[in-house]
């Protein structure tokens, strides 16, 4: 043990030996170059030294400094009203699928082409004239400037440091792009809910272009009232999501189409409604929990700022009312219509989350519950109510998005807080803001209010889509012929099948004999199965 450790001893020392004679060896070496050397290049060698520390120093001192707080909440901010823009933009496949399951497979293609191209429409239309009439400095009544998105603008200012022409939109910190993407997909919404309640007879080119005029010129001027600063704002009317700005719009919208074009052939005989089922409620479900996955954008990202406590909020109250809907209008059919028919089931979550689009940063959990069960329940009443009035909605767009979008803009005058309520009730300047409910001591001033934004933004809406209506019918004629009707739009129009070698529709007696589709003749009417 003793010699081991003697060896190992001799080694260290060794190994020391041999790194001191090493370091040694390549100080002399050092120093003896410095040594031949000519005196000046030697006094050279402290200045080199000197120089280097120097630049050092600057480098360490230019160095970028990192970002700010209010560099990181600017970016923050923006990539949550991204993500939620995206969440509504996905609604459109929500849309897709909803309203070509509630409608017949002979119109599938022509379904999904009107939602499709739709989006397309209203991105143009929006960014060209709709943004600028909607958020551009203007009076009261309609913005003037902002078109192509041109125009002075320094966001993400706000408040007294925003200088441009969106100054409605100066209360929230994102930059220019965001804010437009946010409001385009909520343009290209109120397009799609035209589209369900005209659905199987209006032709693709009057649907198309009236989707334009609505995006650019009818939506933007009633937005502009509400979000753009102007008077109904001045009055003190409130739409935190668009109850009225987006889902009451799109739901008179539809309800004067759909009026002009009249009911499908076979929808009501004798006095009797008709039904026309979908051909497809697999994936009409999927549309509802496609759209439902949406408003989680739609509601939560009007905040516009990456606020936890809002957020978080707002998506409660919006889960609570969709899914309390779904629950009322369950119960509701059952009793009424004396089974639990999905379709009842699936507007009725859709109602509750329209209903409660207009007050969900302003109200309580249990409010939100109250807004979604007497949607719910409105719902599977209104249905049977428009087909009593003879205005054929194939998939109940009026029913969910204008009923309910009533109801849910009255609801704002009667369950809201009031001003301060939450953290999020301020403005700009840190002033306390808000509606202040009937049934929480506010008194009637929100409800009057409410009523009155309700009422005008109804009127010119039934005014102008009156005008575009009966100027189309009287240029290009807005229903497509019978015989296309009964043969199909996806033939008459597309000149294709969705589902092409399935049968395509039974015959009177419930069996297709063996028809194939494309086999039956085109004035054979079995559009009443």
């Amino acid at each position: 043990m003793y010699k081991q450790k003697s060896r190992a001893n001799n080694r260290r020392s060794s190994a020391r030996n041999y790194a001191q004679n090493r370091q040694s060896s390549s100080t002399n070496k050092i120093s003896n170059l410095v040594k031949r050397l000519s005196p000046t290049w030697q006094a050279c060698i402290p200045l080199a030294c000197l120089i280097v520390l120097g630049w050092s120093y600057v480098a360490v001192a230019q160095a970028p400094a990192g970002p700010t707080t209010a560099d990181l909440k600017v970016a923050l901010d923006t990539l949550w009203v991204a993500i939620a823009a995206f969440l509504v933009f996905f609604m459109n496949a929500g849309f897709c699928m909803l309203e070509t399951g509630f409608c017949r497979q002979k119109n599938a293609v022509n379904v999904l082409a009107k939602n499709l191209i739709v989006f397309a429409l209203s991105t143009v239309a929006f960014w060209a004239i709709g943004f600028g009439l909607m958020f551009g400095d203007g009076n009261d009544f309609i913005g003037w400037n902002g078109f192509f998105l041109a125009g002075a603008d320094n966001s993400p200012a706000i408040g007294t440091d925003y200088k441009g022409v969106f100054s409605a939109l100066n209360w929230t910190g994102v930059p220019l792009a965001a804010k437009f993407l946010f409001q385009l997909v909520f343009a290209g919404t109120a397009a799609t809910i035209v589209s369900g309640a005209v659905a199987e007879r209006i032709k693709f080119v009057d649907f198309l272009i009236f989707s334009l005029l609505l995006v650019g010129i009818a939506y933007p001027i009633t937005g502009h009232w509400i979000w753009g600063a102007g008077w109904l704002a001045d009055l003190g009317f409130w739409d935190f999501a668009g109850s009225t700005v987006v889902h009451s719009v799109g739901g008179w919208a539809a309800l004067m189409g759909a009026a002009f074009l009249g009911p499908r052939i076979g929808r009501y005989q004798n006095k009797q409604v008709v039904a026309l089922p979908g051909h497809n409620m697999s994936i009409a479900t999927l549309g509802c929990l496609i759209l439902w996955l949406g408003w989680f954008g739609f509601n939560p990202g009007s905040v516009m700022a990456a606020d936890p406590n809002a957020i978080t909020h707002i998506a409660l109250t919006t889960n609570m009312a969709g899914a309390v809907g779904g629950i009322a209008a369950t119960v509701t059919a059952w009793v009424y219509l004396g089974k639990p028919d999905l379709s009842m089931i699936i507007n009725g979550i859709l109602a509750g989350l329209v209903g409660i689009t207009a007050s969900c940063a302003y109200v309580s959990v249990p409010s939100s519950i109250v807004i979604g069960l007497i949607a719910g329940i409105l719902v599977v009443f209104s249905v049977p109510f428009f087909d009593k009035l003879g205005i054929d909605d194939p998939v109940g767009a009026t029913s969910v998005h204008l009923v309910c979008g009533i109801w849910g803009t009255l609801a704002v005058g009667l369950f809201s807080v009031g001003p301060g309520g939450y953290s999020w009730m301020v403005d700009a300047a840190g002033s306390k803001v808000g509606p202040h409910g009937l049934f929480v001591g506010g008194g009637f001033n929100s409800l009057i209010a409410q009523v009155i934004g309700v009422l005008s933004v109804g009127g010119i809406t039934v005014l102008l889509s009156t005008v575009f209506w009966l100027a189309l019918k009287a240029t290009l004629g807005i229903r497509v012929t019978r015989e296309e009707e009964l043969e199909g739009l996806d033939i008459g129009e597309h000149g294709m099948e969705a589902y092409s070698g399935f049968l395509k529709e039974a015959s009177s007696d419930g069996f297709t004999e063996g028809k194939s589709s494309g086999e039956y003749s085109k004035g054979e009417d079995f559009s009443t199965t």
